[in-house]
């Protein structure tokens, strides 16, 4: 399995453990709420749905409104196919969110895994955002020991360039700075009642703290971003 196709099947069973969805939602929450999906299109998402059921994490029901059923017989086409997590596909995927290796740590894998951070144990959070953190610093200082070497036989743009890059990761750097501190500091911020806190503290998305100016109120909520026509294909063709 390559590691853009890990992500996607990781991306699918999160967002279907939400609720079931069929391919074109699928597709349109993958685009809008997880935006490093944009680029791929239902020539990958269907290969991949089709291996989550051949594993017995996903199942495949048919469409259950009665319009669109009717709609669908009229036109000569069947219902279109909803995909649903299975016991075991929760399984697994709660498998998945307590991992916390050097993959998790990098661009794609990190974005995807901390889109999920809702649903994620808090001791896993941590270890992800600091690994995270380390990977950049380490990216940082290569990045520094570079230009100090060709800072002379660089042309100004590439210069400014290469300055740019080191200021993206250093924001990012300061930003998961945030985030560590928050999410240690979460806990005492919260002040749970005695006769909730053990509630929370066994629940996995238990909240961490995360700074108040990310959060909804700051935002006004998230977008649904633009709308994109449905795809002509017929999900119960794939």
């Amino acid at each position: 399995m390559s590691r853009r196709s890990g992500i996607l099947e990781f991306a699918v069973l999160g967002l279907l453990r939400e609720a079931p969805m069929h391919g074109y939602e699928l597709r349109k929450r993958l685009n809008t709420s997880l935006g490093i999906f944009r680029a791929f299109s239902y020539g990958t998402l269907y290969p991949c749905l089709k291996t989550l059921v051949a594993n017995g994490w996903l199942i495949e029901e048919p469409g259950s409104a009665p319009e669109d059923a009717l709609a669908a017989s009229l036109a000569g086409r069947r219902a279109k196919i909803v995909y649903r997590l299975t016991a075991e596909g929760k399984e697994h995927f709660e498998e998945l969110l307590s991992h916390t290796g050097p993959d998790t740590w990098e661009d794609e894998h990190f974005a995807a895994r901390f889109a999920f951070f809702g649903q994620t144990e808090r001791e896993v959070r941590m270890r992800v955002l600091e690994g995270r953190r380390s990977r950049l610093e380490e990216r940082l200082d290569k990045m520094r020991a570079s230009l100090t070497r060709t800072r002379e036989r660089l042309d100004d743009y590439t210069l400014e360039l290469q300055r740019h890059g080191m200021e993206s990761v250093e924001r990012e750097v300061r930003w998961l700075n945030e985030l560590i501190e928050s999410e240690r500091a979460g806990r005492d911020q919260r002040q749970p009642s005695p006769e909730s806190s053990a509630q929370q503290d066994n629940t996995p998305g238990a909240t961490g703290g995360l700074p108040r100016h990310r959060g909804a109120e700051s935002s006004g909520g998230t977008s649904p971003g633009p709308s994109t026509p449905p795809d002509p294909s017929d999900d119960a063709a794939k």
